[in-house]
């Protein structure tokens, strides 16, 4: 199944902030990640900011899966993103 991205005008804000070598590398895995969601998320224990995640080194992207679309809701720091 093909899932369709969605950003979040928060989430673009993130990814704004980033340096330019982690927008790079955010993206690659974000399209990589894309066609297998399940498979590299974890399901988040509370869904205040959204029920997925991935986890990109040093930094996470919150997601929720909506039939066809996965909808980027946050981009950010593993320090700052769950704050």
């Amino acid at each position: 199944m093909s899932y369709i991205l969605i950003y979040t005008r928060y989430a673009v804000k993130d990814i704004d902030k980033l340096d330019l070598v982690a927008k790079k590398k955010i993206k690659k895995k974000i399209e990589a990640y894309s066609k297998k969601p399940f498979l590299y998320g974890k399901k988040l224990i509370n869904p205040a900011i959204g029920t997925y995640r991935w986890r990109m080194g040093n930094y996470r992207v919150v997601f929720d899966i909506d039939r066809e679309n996965i909808v980027i809701l946050r981009v950010g720091h593993r320090r700052e993103i769950y704050k």
